[in-house]
């Protein structure tokens, strides 16, 4: 279903978009979180922290796929909302084009130089085998990762959420019976959780081909659509590349801290990895909010109604904030018990540890989640630089933590390395924000017009 943004109530709109797709984040979060509870559960703590391990190279990789993806489909917004077809589908084209290349060149780079990464960061002997089995997969099955982010990407571009999450249930629920079956039928350890994430991963890419096939015309590419644009390409490449380098520079960060973090033992990093994972279930509405600025400002930029973009910040900022206030609660309360999903009950020690992280993180919600609305409304305008900015200012606040807190601090100066990223990150992204929107309302010089709330 396509969706204009440009008309009607901006928290109608917002709520609409961002519901279907925080419940398909949800899901596609279960393609992990059924990886780590099966393998927790019938493999071991060892193969938990094995698979946890990879988390921060895995999304310095997959992460400058999906900011490419995100990236690319900000031009597409803009010409849908600009109604500009033609150049809507030529962007499609040549999205494609740059996703197959870049896919290629990576999943090459990739393969060649993972042992050596996991080398680099001092992943522990008794989990460095089950670290390299489970990620080589993952990269390896990078086309899959790129196919299903892309096409759903375009069909949210134009205001369709639900579809996506829908596949994304019906993969999900493929991913979960695959792992069963390759880690308890086939005995293939944490190589065959990552086999089910890739094959899922393919199918639901496939199922939003078919869907763009059979309901979505506009999309529908002919001759001239398919011509190489090297001006497209730019205009494509200056929007996915800073989303692209955003997600990676923040991951280096990540990998500084899991580095620190793997000095200090399986055990802590097992519990991180657990504590991640009830983290990114229950803000993963916090990402699909971000997702409908991205779309929202985008289309609205391209009708050039910059006061519907201004309007529908602040309502995104105030959604963010109370949704925040509930995952607070939840992971205060209630956050060692999701833990046990992963973590057998008798790992007390463990479990002590999710609570200690979920607590620190917990306090600063409401930051990380100022950082998607800001973030991808940039992005959505149009900024990509500034939210590179942002994460290299994440990196460089985890990056201190890791090397100042956690040697001297062990544990607790871990649990300080995301907060410490965050309210850095808002520090530059806030007031870019406002700069920004008086750059536009100069270019426009835009006349105010009621909106409905």
């Amino acid at each position: 279903m396509v969706r204009d943004m440009t008309h009607g109530s901006p928290l109608k709109l917002i709520l609409g978009f961002a519901v279907p797709m925080a419940i398909g984040n949800i899901f596609q979060q279960l393609y992990s979180m059924a990886d780590t509870i099966i393998v927790g559960k019938f493999v071991g703590v060892n193969a938990l922290a094995a698979v946890g391990s990879t988390g921060s190279l895995n999304f310095l990789i997959l992460g400058f796929v999906l900011g490419i993806c995100g990236g690319f489909t900000i031009p597409i917004s803009q010409c849908f909302g600009a109604e500009d077809m033609k150049g809507m589908r030529r962007c499609v084209a040549n999205a494609i084009y740059l996703s197959v290349a870049i896919t290629g060149v990576l999943t090459v780079v990739t393969l060649l130089l993972t042992r050596q990464f996991l080398v680099w960061m001092r992943t522990p002997e008794d989990i460095f085998q089950g670290a390299y089995e489970y990620i080589i997969v993952i990269f390896g099955g990078m086309f899959a990762t790129m196919l299903y982010n892309l096409l759903s990407g375009f069909l949210r571009a134009l205001g369709d959420s639900r579809t996506p999450l829908l596949f994304l249930i019906v993969s999900s629920v493929v991913n979960i019976v695959l792992d069963l079956v390759f880690i308890l039928l086939f005995h293939t350890g944490v190589a065959g959780a990552a086999w089910a994430t890739v094959i899922s991963q393919v199918f639901s890419g496939l199922l939003c081909l078919l869907f763009i096939r059979k309901r979505f015309p506009v999309l529908h590419l002919d001759r001239e659509d398919m011509t190489l644009d090297t001006k497209v390409m730019a205009r494509l490449a200056k929007n996915g590349i800073p989303m692209a380098l955003q997600f990676s520079i923040t991951a280096v960060g990540s990998i500084v801290i899991q580095t620190a973090v793997n000095t200090l033992g399986s055990a802590v990093v097992a519990a991180i990895t657990a504590a991640g994972k009830v983290q990114n279930l229950v803000t993963q509405p916090m990402d699909s909010l971000g997702a409908t600025a991205a779309t929202y400002c985008g289309q609205n930029l391209g009708a050039q109604r910059v006061d519907r973009i201004h309007q529908g910040f602040r309502r995104f900022v105030a959604v963010a904030t109370i949704y925040s206030l509930f995952c607070m609660a939840v992971v205060m309360l209630g956050g060692t018990t999701i833990a046990l999903l992963f973590v057998d009950k008798t790992e007390t020690v463990i479990l002590d540890y999710v609570r200690q992280y979920l607590l620190w993180n917990g306090l600063f919600f409401i930051p990380l989640s100022w950082i998607f609305i800001f973030r991808n409304g940039l992005q959505g305008m149009g900024f990509g630089f500034s939210a590179m900015l942002a994460g290299i200012c994440e990196m460089v606040a985890r990056s201190l933590v890791a090397f100042t807190l956690v040697k001297p601090m062990g544990f607790a100066g871990a649990c300080l390395s995301n907060p410490a990223a965050w309210v850095a990150a808002d520090l530059l992204l806030i007031p870019m924000y406002f700069h920004v929107m008086k750059l536009l309302n100069k270019k426009y010089a835009v006349q105010k017009k009621p909106v409905t709330i």
